[in-house]
């Protein structure tokens, strides 16, 4: 079985006046790259996510999103006093070194303190934060389920389609096989001819150097081994879609080692009809690897 890269997973939840909106998006990639857009405040959260998320995936650009809404209503606002006077502290210490180099500035306002970072809170949002960041945790595990269930059904709708790639693969390398076979007698006339060429313009001629010629040219041409290892990759294509592992860099290694296997048999064709199946190797290949980009 094997899983998409792409996928995408949504999650809506609430407790007390905070809610909140979950968003997970994945794309492919050749690594595992993880960008986390959670609000600041909540300690804890973001190591509990991407232990999640490294555990359960090994590729992919995987973006998570939170967006946290107060209800307003539920609750007036106050001034976190620590936070103040630490804000106020630093007011004094930077009037202290202007004035000191002589330069005045002018006093802030209250507005101007109170829009400062953690100056102003909502009341009671310190109480719950471990609540919250426990319901946050438990509502992403049910997020990241849906997120690798979708990757799943995408995986399930790539296999079909590379298997029927593979197949078209081994009825080509059958074909190749056959073609090489067929044109035996037109590489062995071809040869009679050249040699026959060859022998009528020389008075005198080497046996034994003209059968090792002809040995280097039947082996330049031979394409056994190209088939054997086109037929040993499809069968380890075969092995890794019915693995549970992820096989996506496997199978990505297997679609360039098909091709330089194609193109060796281009090279050595000498013959119209497996040059054709050699091209059609090639394009079906291609394919082939265009889906493998999507499997992690």
């Amino acid at each position: 079985m094997i899983r998409s890269m792409t996928a995408f997973a949504s999650r809506t939840g609430d407790l007390g006046p905070v809610s909140w909106v979950w968003d997970m998006r994945g794309v492919n990639g050749r690594g595992l790259d993880l960008r986390l857009r959670l609000p600041d405040g909540l300690a804890g959260l973001e190591q509990a996510i991407r232990a999640q998320i490294t555990a359960g995936l090994a590729r992919g650009n995987v973006t998570v999103t939170l967006r946290l809404t107060r209800d307003d209503t539920a609750g007036g606002m106050q001034v976190n006093a620590a936070q103040l006077d630490a804000v106020l502290r630093a007011l004094e210490q930077v009037q202290d070194h202007a004035c000191g180099i002589g330069v005045t500035l002018a006093q802030p306002t209250a507005a101007d303190v109170l829009a400062q970072r953690g100056v102003l809170v909502m009341q009671g949002a310190e109480e719950n934060t471990d609540a919250l960041v426990q319901a946050l945790i438990a509502d992403f595990t049910q997020l990241f389920g849906d997120f690798m269930q979708m990757r799943s059904d995408e995986g399930s709708a790539l296999h079909p389609v590379i298997a029927t790639q593979l197949q078209q693969i081994t009825s080509l390398t059958d074909q190749a096989a056959q073609a090489a076979a067929d044109r035996i007698p037109a590489q062995r006339a071809a040869l009679s001819a050249a040699l026959a060429r060859v022998t009528d313009n020389v008075a005198e001629t080497d046996p034994a150097r003209i059968a090792q010629e002809l040995a280097l040219i039947a082996v330049k041409a031979d394409v056994t081994e190209e088939i054997d290892r086109l037929r040993a990759h499809i069968a380890a294509a075969h092995s890794l879609l019915a693995g549970q592992a992820p096989a996506g860099r496997k199978l990505d290694f297997l679609a360039q080692e098909f091709n330089r296997e194609a193109n060796t048999l281009c090279a050595k064709a000498q013959s119209v009809p497996l040059t054709a199946i050699g091209l059609d190797l090639k394009a079906v290949i291609e394919q082939m690897r265009e889906q493998i980009q999507n499997v992690e």
